[in-house]
């Protein structure tokens, strides 16, 4: 059976000027053959041999065989640079001498080109493969990591209700919770990460902050260079409404008094009704 956006095995029924036909091995069907274009047959290949080959469609929508491995095929997750974004939608390098489209309904953000995103390939309603942000359904739930462990991942869905969807290791499904959600993080990025929590279905759960007594003296770093942008005197203190916290400092509530508490008591700023100032 010809598998379109598949490897497979094919056998060489018959060779033209231009190339030579493939089917499965042992096939009736006289239909049930693609072409391998000259310049793709191997040398010396003859007839019954079996060469390995991707199906593809070309430029005029035919079935078509190349002996060049595709960075992705069905069932399968990659992360692909975007060459050119048209009018229909983006194209992405996957290996081929055709680019491969992702429609603009396919998309979970607005794309850059040359930057890289992770994709699934599907075939269309109108039998043509193309590329999906959707790949929750392609990722695996076997990862081998543990809580506490450190991996890296590339998002590819943010939902503000949940959190950055992300794929570790382009192929682990985990999940960074909104309340774990530190500075801007946006589809697409490459991130490092620690493990919260595996999840009995086998999906991970991730924080990008480092556990709370780690990250106080990074954190009062930031405020010290903050206050210094303010010239000296930080327009808030730690009675402040969280919101503004959050927006000024990307910090928590809890996060930024932790670490303001260490300036105090490091003897480096000092609080007032309405501001916290360098000494």
């Amino acid at each position: 059976m010809l598998e379109l956006g598949k490897v497979q095995n094919l056998e060489i029924v018959k060779r033209v000027e231009f190339g030579a036909y493939l089917a499965p091995r042992g096939s009736r069907d006289p239909d049930e053959k693609v072409l391998l274009p000259l310049k793709q047959v191997p040398a010396y290949a003859a007839m019954g041999d079996e060469v390995t080959v991707f199906l593809y469609k070309d430029s005029k929508d035919r079935i078509i065989a190349t002996t060049r491995t595709p960075k992705l095929e069905i069932g399968s997750v990659a992360v692909l640079r975007v060459v050119e974004i048209g009018k229909i939608g983006a194209f992405l390098d996957w290996g081929l001498e055709k680019d491969l489209l992702l429609p603009f309904k396919q998309q979970q953000t607005q794309l850059q080109v040359e930057k890289e995103y992770l994709v699934g390939l599907y075939v269309d309603k109108s039998e043509r493969l193309c590329a999906t942000m959707d790949v929750y359904k392609y990722l695996r739930k076997d990862s081998p990591y543990a809580k506490e462990d450190k991996v890296t991942g590339i998002v590819y869905e943010i939902s503000e209700e949940f959190g950055a969807y992300v794929a570790v290791d382009n192929q682990f499904s985990a999940l960074i919770p909104k309340k774990e959600m530190y500075g801007k993080v946006q589809i697409g990025d490459v991130i490092s990460a620690r493990v919260t929590d595996v999840k009995p279905d086998g999906k991970l759960d991730l924080s990008i902050r480092e556990k709370s007594y780690l990250l106080i003296s990074t954190d009062a770093e930031k405020i010290m260079e903050l206050i210094k942008e303010y010239n000296g005197k930080l327009p808030f203190n730690d009675k402040a409404d969280p919101e503004l916290i959050k927006n000024e400092t990307g910090m928590s509530k809890n996060e930024f008094k932790r670490a303001v508490g260490n300036l105090l008591k490091s003897g480096k700023i000092e609080i007032t009704d309405k501001n916290i100032c360098l000494k």
